[in-house]
């Protein structure tokens, strides 16, 4: 298929007020299923291709991601756009000078029709969105939480739930968007120290009555996120199999629910068996 058969929309409005949030409607409206927005090549609610340029360190960056100035970069979202063959296709930027460049750098025709931010919200609403912006670092992405979890391991992560009615007899419009804070967001880089993971392991231990202490935990990261290694104690009597499976998952789901981080691997194994009637501790069981 070649690129030139593909409708080009845009979606122009300053930064900050509200782009990404009102995308997917804005496609909806138009039977648009493809959107490119900030590096990526979203096909409805599923990122297909590209680098989120909010990811980036720096606004330098970004910009530089957003337009895909990169070959590698560029040849990574025609081949996406060869493999699924979209009719139409919605390009988000801050200027019409911005989606014009984007579609350029990535072969695809002129723009045929702009749609921009002050046609579909109110200057209140935008208002509002810059303030957020500015006071509080956030960010949408238009696809689910899920989709960016791997991606976004460190970064704060908040799902957004739109409903819109379009009036009585008609299907209403419902997605789910996700808040980011970027890197570029706060004073320096997002760190956690690896007694945070074990404190939190620990914490959860407690109320476990089946697991009578951890007696060892190693982190490591990546950029997809986090792995852990855990060495528990259990109580003799037990299920181990049920009560390590129980534990790994309460694990996995606090600490990414506390600390924003992707849980790449959780690995527990019951080293150590206890005995409550001789109060022993029975070492290398396994």
């Amino acid at each position: 298929m070649s690129l030139e058969n593909i409708k080009v929309y845009a979606f122009v409005g300053p930064s900050g007020t509200g782009k990404s949030y009102r995308a997917q409607m804005v496609a909806s409206e138009k039977n648009i299923h493809f959107i490119i927005d900030d590096g990526l090549l979203i096909k409805d609610n599923q990122i297909i291709a590209g680098l989120s340029a909010k990811k980036a360190p720096t606004k330098i960056e970004t910009v530089k991601h957003a337009l895909f100035l990169k070959e590698d970069e560029q040849e990574q979202i025609e081949k996406a756009l060869q493999k699924h063959k979209p009719s139409k296709i919605l390009i988000l930027g801050t200027s019409d000078g911005m989606v014009e460049k984007i579609a350029s750098n990535l072969k695809l025709p002129k723009i045929s029709e702009t749609i921009y931010i002050n046609q579909v919200a109110t200057e209140e609403e935008m208002k509002t969105a810059r303030h957020i912006r500015e006071t509080e670092g956030k960010h949408v992405i238009p696809v689910p939480t899920f989709e960016l979890k791997k991606d976004f391991s460190g970064f704060i992560l908040d799902p957004l739930q739109i409903f819109k009615s379009k009036g009585i007899g008609k299907k209403p419009y419902i997605s789910e968007k996700t808040i980011i804070r970027p890197t570029f967001s706060y004073m320096g880089n997002f760190t956690i120290s690896d007694t945070v993971f074990r404190q939190i392991i620990e914490h959860i231990a407690k109320k476990m009555p089946n697991i009578y202490k951890v007696i060892k935990t190693r982190v490591s990261s990546s950029e997809e996120g986090t792995n852990i290694y855990m060495e528990v104690t259990v109580v003799y009597g037990s299920n181990v199999k049920s009560i390590l499976k129980e534990f790994k998952e309460k694990a996995k789901k606090e600490i990414e629910n506390l600390t924003a981080m992707n849980v790449v691997s959780l690995e527990i194994i019951a080293k150590n068996i206890y005995v409550p009637e001789k109060n022993i501790e029975i070492q290398n069981f396994s």
